[in-house]
């Protein structure tokens, strides 16, 4: 069973900063695709970030330029930095980890409150 644990999530001011980090339990981290995802109140889930298993990263337009995505393999460790945070960014941020379509995990969340 593959485990995903979100931290660092927290109340900050706007234009402030936060550094997600998603763990994970499985030992060949390295091979899978990661994504960070968010869910504002009363709205969709939404893909942020993405970084695959050979690091490319990919963004969702509305944080580009704010976020970046990172992974450690060695640590089993995904980051999202984010900067410049916005009251637009405030949700419940989400780690998934993808080895193919029948093995897909999800972390618990972190919830991120960005204050006006």
């Amino acid at each position: 069973q593959v485990q995903l644990v979100e931290s660092g999530g927290g109340l900050v001011q706007a234009g402030g900063s936060l550094r997600l980090s998603c763990a994970a339990s499985v030992s060949i981290f390295s091979i899978y695709t990661m994504d960070w995802y968010r869910q504002a109140p009363g709205k969709q889930r939404e893909l942020v970030a993405s970084i695959s298993r050979g690091g490319s990263t990919n963004y969702a337009d509305s944080v580009k330029g704010r976020f970046t995505i990172s992974r450690e393999n060695a640590k089993k460790i995904m980051y999202l930095q984010m900067n410049s945070l916005k009251p637009e960014d405030t949700a419940v941020y989400y780690c998934r980890g993808v080895l193919s379509a029948n093995n897909v995990y999800w972390g618990q969340g972190t919830q991120v409150t960005v204050s006006s």
